[in-house]
């Protein structure tokens, strides 16, 4: 039976198979209707695209340093109020990794894992108040991450039911009927992650967004877990609570390293702010998309929600956040050319700036943005150009000037992190670049610096 589709004002009437196939695996009633709202975007007569003729350059971005230099700590009560949201969903394949990527070692045995604990224990104890952790997990990290979790009994951090939500999935669809796809030679192909925008129909669908806001919670601070430099900053949370704004976005500077990533910007029609990923971007405009004096903002994925607007936002569009659909067209099995082309459809969850009225955007330091995506960037958290306190904070060794250090391994020779066992860890404080080319083994804390070229 291929699906049926009619098309009223871009609304896609008939979803039943589609329905049946996420309710069959226990999906909940917020994240199909998220999926409606998905494909009605993409059967619709609605541009998935952002062109550059639609856009302007983001106005209005204000200075973290500006903001919290004159905003005291939030106070115990506030920090009631708060919750850290963690995006914890992601495996880390790329780097060779079939297990969560928090579960990575960054010094001698202590993982991404261990140090969320530890800012959330330092701000428990600032608070004398339980504040709330809230890992959203995939089905594919949640069973490593909860057992890794167990060694942390004391603090509820070992109990699924007070620190974890599951991250949805969605069906692939095919790209010729919007049928969603079978697959039994491996019925796990049939589905994919519906990006990170899935966090809101999953804190409503899990219960997680009543279960907070009738426990007085109010704030939610969204990061990604592999980012160690996203730390509940208690100043800039005051200022959040002060500004009376219900979203804001923390942006930084675009380098060339960063020029694919997606951009803030300001929609020309109505001046709301949005984001735009270089997959929305048209071939024409990808020119303009990397021109990082023009677009000079991209998204660190660091995100200050408040929960209250947020429900109120919910409950205005039907319980969905109507959010921008990325379209990616993919084979069942990206390893197989010859298996049936199919949709992925995601949404990024930095793309509720455009959906909030009053969302603001501050632009913060690099420090703040510290993710690790490759073996280069683990090398350097696993380096002394990184320091991290008791209370699992980071922050650059005093030499580094306030600047990181560029690390470029050999992506061919250190693809893996298995790879990095070979290499050492060399003294990195006094560095500002350093590139490897092919295999090299440096003495652990062997003292380098300046611009150094290995190969």
């Amino acid at each position: 039976m291929l699906l049926q589709t009619d098309y009223t004002g871009g609304v896609m009437k008939n979803f039943d198979l589609i329905e049946q196939k996420m309710q069959a695996v226990g999906l909940s009633r917020a994240a199909i209707e998220a999926f409606r709202h998905s494909v009605s975007v993409l059967t619709s007569d609605q541009s998935m695209e952002i062109p550059e003729s639609a856009i302007e350059p983001a106005c209005g971005v204000e200075d973290w340093e500006e903001l919290v230099a004159s905003t005291p700590e939030a106070d115990a009560s506030l920090l009631a109020q708060a919750v850290l949201v963690k995006l914890n969903g992601g495996l880390g394949t790329g780097m060779g990794l079939q297990k969560a990527k928090s579960l990575l070692e960054i010094k001698p045995g202590v993982t991404f894992l261990d140090l969320i604990v530890r800012q959330v224990k330092s701000l428990r104890e600032r608070a004398g108040y339980p504040v709330n952790l809230l890992l959203m997990n995939s089905f594919s990290t949640s069973e490593d991450t909860m057992a890794y979790l167990s060694r942390y009994t004391e603090g509820g951090f070992a109990d699924s039911a007070q620190v974890e939500m599951l991250q949805n999935r969605v069906p692939k669809l095919l790209t010729d009927t919007l049928q969603p796809v079978e697959f039994p030679d491996n019925p796990d192909l049939e589905w994919c992650p519906p990006g990170h925008g899935d966090l809101y129909p999953a804190i409503v669908g899990s219960g997680w967004l009543d279960k907070l806001l009738n426990a007085g919670v109010k704030y939610a601070f969204v990061s990604n877990s592999d980012n160690l430099g996203a730390q509940l900053d208690t100043r800039f949370l005051r200022w959040f609570a002060e500004s009376g704004a219900p979203f804001v976005m923390e942006v930084t500077r675009r380098t060339e390293a960063d020029k694919k990533g997606g951009h803030l910007a300001t929609r020309r029609s109505d001046g709301q702010p949005l984001l735009r990923e270089i997959a929305q971007c048209p071939e024409a405009d990808v020119a303009a998309f990397q021109d990082i004096e023009t677009h000079r903002y991209f998204n660190t994925n660091n995100l200050w929600i408040r929960l209250d607007a947020l429900r109120d936002l919910l409950a205005s569009n039907g319980g969905v956040m109507p959010l921008p659909v990325i379209r990616n067209v993919k084979t069942v099995d990206p390893r197989d050319a010859s298996t049936p082309s199919v949709y992925q459809l995601e949404t990024a969850m930095g793309a509720a700036i455009e959906c909030f009225p009053g969302a603001r955007a501050v632009c913060v330091p690099r420090s703040r943005f510290f993710p690790v995506k490759t073996c280069s960037d683990l090398l350097l958290l696993r380096s002394d150009a990184v320091c991290i306190d008791e209370a699992g904070c980071m922050s650059l060794a005093p030499e580094c000037g306030g600047v990181a250090p560029v690390v470029l391994l050999d992506t061919k020779t250190y693809k893996l992190v298995d790879s990095l066992e070979t290499l050492g860890v060399p003294s990195l404080r006094n560095v500002k670049r350093l590139v490897v080319k092919g295999a090299h083994r440096f003495a652990d804390g062997e003292a380098l610096s300046g611009e150094v070229v290995i190969g």
